[in-house]
């Protein structure tokens, strides 16, 4: 992957806080070198009920408590035996680095959903904290690479069990011998316009759960599940893996079970709500989006910053932000905004439709979700109007002013 991905997976599995030591806030840097969030997220809350506008402090507990997050996710795959499949790259989750289970846990459908709304209350329990920070010049200096996590649920966090394997499983170039061999030591300092970025990804990943918790994919995991988990409950006992027994990468059980995974993504809506929650959070990144760059671009420091402004310099080595990718940055922005609220459409990839896709009404509208007839085009046909179209000029110039990584910069920016 490219320096971009670096960024999105930094942003993703951060951090290890090293709080400065002229203030009262505790110093909660072992608990987190130590993998005991547990202990760090109580001295926090004991802080916090003393001094409830320290931001430092608040700032502190909305990391640990997305840091817990992140753990408990890993250890729910864990007791699972969550593996690898043929489709390991279009699911984020298969992504993490789960230790191997020889014993997982029957899973179903409703464990998996429980799993996924965990994250989700936690997610919001992280954002909820987050926007109580106040102090507009909060620094919390970390260290990504001492920071631990229990994996495997086995109440200790061992030398392997670090927040920075995870950051290498998900993105290879955290090999590059310049990151490698400074994971110790990699230091950022994040500040106020950093609050607003990590409430952002907060949103931004509820969106994606909502999305799934919205539809019934009870079918799906009854016919697929053992393609990722290795004690998967379905009907269909012929279907299982043997946990622990080597699996060749491309057999042709592995290949029909992919393939009949794409072939099942007809899912009905179950709840509409969801839908129209995953809205609010797209419309509430956004917002916070244009938060973080409002402090970005008032900031007269240069210290170790993580998203920098053109004046700034970033820890991500050899990245730089220039004025034209932060002019092009809004201009997404307020294009983004216009489609989520229908002011734009998406144009139609059908020759013969001159009309868009109305993404406002995707959300608020909701139908069964089938993959195959949206890449058709029939899916869409309820969604179809007249009306201003977003311009494929406007996403051809955004991939040149990002040197042809919008996607990766987009991550990084939030």
């Amino acid at each position: 992957m490219t320096r971009m991905g670096i960024a999105v997976a930094l942003g993703l599995v951060w951090c290890a806080w090293s709080p400065s030591r002229a203030d009262d806030s505790p110093s909660i840097e072992k608990y987190l070198a130590e993998g005991k969030l547990a202990e760090g997220e109580k001295a926090l809350e004991v802080r916090l009920n003393a001094a409830p506008d320290d931001g430092k402090a608040r700032f502190g507990l909305g990391v640990v408590q997305f840091v817990r997050g992140v753990e408990r996710m890993v250890q729910s795959f864990h007791r699972y035996g969550l593996r690898t499949s043929l489709l390991g790259n279009a699911l984020p989750f298969e992504r993490l680095p789960i230790p191997e289970n020889a014993h997982p846990e029957p899973i179903g459908y409703e464990e998996l959903r429980a799993i996924f709304q965990n994250w989700v209350d936690d997610l919001a329990r992280v954002e909820a904290t987050l926007a109580q920070v106040r102090d507009d010049q909060v620094k919390l200096p970390f260290r990504i690479g001492e920071l631990r996590l229990d994996f495997n649920g086995d109440g200790k966090a061992d030398a392997e069990e670090t927040l920075w394997k995870i950051f290498a499983e998900i993105n290879r170039a955290a090999n590059d011998p310049e990151i490698a061999a400074s994971s110790k030591e990699f230091v950022i300092v994040l500040d106020r316009a950093d609050v607003a970025w990590l409430r952002g990804y907060c949103h931004l990943l509820m969106a994606h759960v909502e999305i799934y918790l919205a539809h019934d994919g009870r079918d799906l995991f009854d016919r697929t599940g053992p393609l990722f988990f290795g004690n998967a409950k379905t009907a269909y006992p012929f279907l299982r893996r043997i946990p622990g027994e080597p699996q060749e990468r491309f057999s042709f059980d592995e290949i029909v079970d992919a393939v009949a995974f794409i072939h099942l993504i007809r899912l009905p809506v179950v709840e509409p709500k969801r839908l129209t929650s995953t809205l609010a959070h797209l419309e509430s990144m956004i917002a916070l989006s244009r938060e973080s760059w409002k402090f970005i671009l008032a900031e007269t420091d240069d210290d170790h910053e993580w998203v920098p402004s053109p004046k700034q310099h970033t820890v991500i080595p050899r990245m730089t932000v220039t004025d034209e990718m932060v002019k092009g940055w809004k201009e997404f922005l307020d294009e983004a905004e216009a489609l989520l609220q229908g002011k734009k459409l998406v144009p139609f990839w059908r020759a013969r439709e001159a009309r868009g896709v109305n993404l406002h009404r995707v959300f608020t509208e909701p139908r069964t979700f089938d993959l195959v007839l949206w890449v058709q085009g029939t899916a869409a046909a309820p969604y179809l109007e007249a009306g201003p179209q977003t311009s494929a000029e406007t996403w051809r110039r955004l991939q040149r002013i990002f040197q042809g990584e919008f996607i990766g910069f987009a991550l990084w920016f939030n």
